[in-house]
């Protein structure tokens, strides 16, 4: 993990979750809203990022908005739902369908 930083918020008006690390917007969670479904498409983290959990720290905040706003998430991106897969706190928000 790294001592930088790092907060999520959520662009609504883009559909997108982004990671601010100490204030730039260095990574983002796509997602289309589809009633109460959530289909995150698309997960980008800046490449100098790497290693440094922060790609995570963007994952838990999308997915911990999702379920305070009663959403079903269907992780059609591969990261979230490698993300989902690595931690059993998550799985309870994914579609069944």
């Amino acid at each position: 993990m790294t001592d930088k930083q790092a907060s999520v918020r959520h662009a609504a008006a883009q559909q997108r979750y982004e990671l601010l690390v100490e204030g730039q917007p260095l990574g983002f969670a796509a997602y289309s809203e589809q009633g109460e479904r959530m289909v995150f498409t698309h997960t980008e983290v800046d490449p100098s990022l790497s290693g440094q959990g922060l790609g995570s720290v963007l994952a838990e905040g999308a997915l911990d908005d999702a379920r305070r706003r009663d959403k079903r998430v269907v992780p059609q991106c591969e990261f979230i739902a490698r993300y989902i897969e690595r931690h059993q706190e998550w799985q309870d928000l994914v579609d069944p369908a």
